[in-house]
């Protein structure tokens, strides 16, 4: 029963999606409320920047409706055990309170735009919900060969989880559908680990999730510009994907025997979900510091930008990303049980490493190939 409970969910957040996302291109086209391109930018039109304003209440209201229908047949005396009926606990109270801070600061930098550091100052403030209602990293499985964390640790280090995550994924959100893309892949792997665990109403809100993100990658990855019919999710939507994202991920790192048992890989195979974006956003980070940049300046140097330079379509570049994200995903997953977490952790490093070495080669050799085939056609002109 708890399956159909869950399938609902899931399709109402599909239907509504669908439903919300054209009327949101006709507010848009018709007040003019576009991203405008620039030189940092790959889109060369005017297009409407808010499908993330979707995605916070029709998760809110799939998960809110299915919860109290789920209820109400449990009191009416339908075939529905109390135990597996979804129930709402403190941390998605908080986390419903973290999302409204989100969404109405993203709705404001969609349309007037917002500072940097006033943006910063609300994703604490809403990552610093979650550890006040008990939801916070308490425990490292020895990875650094660190078990338990006590909460003067963990509670700053979830807010900072929840804020870098955030960030992440806003970050990546530098193609069509890579944000949408990778985040639905997190969904359904959590989503599944989630079932596996009999953790049901965490499952709910990942597959809700999910079911938001479908219609979305549709109109963004497929969608034509010059019809009216593409559209981006903006700050709204990639803060909004960003914090459930974060939640869901400590939520199934959090060691909480009342809710399942003790895995030494729990940390690892949650993280590792996100391994795309949250390396991403290190080794950006690296470099701007490297060449004394500003850490908040925007440049051109994130992977989607490494496989555009090489000579992919956004595309295929998208479709490159999400195959490395799974198979960072499906192979922590795998070999969780039969290997150490920290070897695991080194080889997520090197093979990341390795990766990036292997794109700038490839980079160089086409710059360098280049700048040989203009030199010729210099000395052709003498």
């Amino acid at each position: 029963m708890i399956y159909l409970l869950i399938l609902l969910a899931f399709v109402i957040s599909v239907v509504f999606s669908m439903l919300i996302i054209p009327r949101i291109l006709i507010v848009a086209l018709t007040k003019k409320l576009f991203d405008m391109p620039n030189e940092r930018k790959i889109h060369t039109g005017a297009i409407p920047r808010l499908g993330g304003i979707s995605f916070a209440p029709t998760i809110l209201f799939s998960l809110a409706f299915v919860s109290a229908i789920s209820y109400m047949g449990y009191l009416y005396g339908f075939k529905i055990p109390k135990d597996i009926t979804p129930h709402i606990t403190p941390d998605f109270y908080m986390l419903t309170c973290g999302l409204i801070v989100l969404y109405l600061a993203g709705i404001k930098d969609d349309l007037i735009g917002l500072r940097y550091y006033t943006k910063f100052i609300v994703q604490i403030l809403a990552a610093s919900l979650l550890p006040i209602s008990g939801l916070w990293i308490n425990n490292f499985y020895g990875l650094f060969g660190i078990h338990e964390l006590v909460s003067w640790i963990g509670m700053p280090l979830t807010i900072f989880a929840i804020v870098f995550i955030t960030n992440a994924i806003n970050l990546i959100d530098g193609i069509d559908g890579l944000a949408s893309g990778l985040s639905g892949a997190t969904l359904l792997i959590l989503g599944s680990l989630f079932l596996h665990n009999q953790m049901w109403t965490y499952a709910m809100l990942s597959f809700s999730t999910l079911g938001v993100l479908i219609p979305f990658f549709y109109y963004n990855v497929f969608g034509q510009a010059e019809h009216g019919r593409k559209i981006f999710m903006g700050d709204t939507g990639s803060l909004t994907l960003g914090y459930i994202l974060a939640f869901l991920c400590i939520r199934y790192a959090v060691y909480d025997p009342d809710i399942a048992p003790y895995s030494t890989s729990a940390i690892l195979i949650s993280f590792s979900t996100l391994i795309v974006p949250m390396f991403d956003v290190i080794r950006v980070i690296l470099i701007r510091f490297r060449k004394r940049k500003s850490l908040f300046s925007p440049d051109k140097n994130h992977i989607h930008h490494k496989f555009l330079e090489i000579g992919c379509s956004p595309h295929k570049a998208l479709l490159y990303i999400l195959g490395i994200s799974w198979a960072f995903s499906s192979l922590n997953i795998l070999l969780a049980p039969y290997a150490n977490i920290n070897i695991l952790f080194i080889g997520d490093i090197v093979a990341w490493t390795v990766l990036n070495v292997y794109l700038d080669m490839i980079q160089n050799k086409k710059k360098s190939l280049k700048e040989k085939n203009h030199l010729k056609k210099e000395s052709i002109k003498l």
